[in-house]
């Protein structure tokens, strides 16, 4: 799962406080103590069920090699997740976006991602 693209979503509360900072801090991060990440594959569910009806939410894309090592970990299902146990320097973004939820709530995600 090396040299592949991950994603980071985060509130527009998180989002300025990681421009502030330069690097990620969301509550829930912080309390796992590691950055949750998700491949694109990921992503659309991931959305649904921690961002919907949360408003304009940042997504940033990652390159995982330019990163600290990743760990692959269980989760939903058994899925193996990207976390990084290092801050999540936002310099390093290949791309960002804000996405708009659509009329049921859900976030809309751009095709060039």
């Amino acid at each position: 799962m090396q040299n592949a693209s991950v994603y980071k979503l985060l509130t527009e509360d998180d989002w300025r406080a990681a421009e502030a900072a330069g690097h990620t801090s969301s509550a829930i991060d912080v309390a796992d103590g590691y950055v949750h990440l998700s491949t694109r594959t990921q992503l659309p569910e991931t959305a649904a069920r921690h961002f919907a009806g949360k408003g304009r939410v940042r997504l940033l894309k990652f390159d995982s090699a330019a990163l600290p090592p990743l760990k692959w970990e269980p989760s939903r299902g058994g899925d193996l997740f990207p976390h990084l146990y290092a801050p999540l320097e936002i310099a390093r973004a290949q791309g960002a976006w804000w996405l708009e939820p659509g009329p049921d709530g859900a976030l809309l995600l751009p095709e060039d991602i």
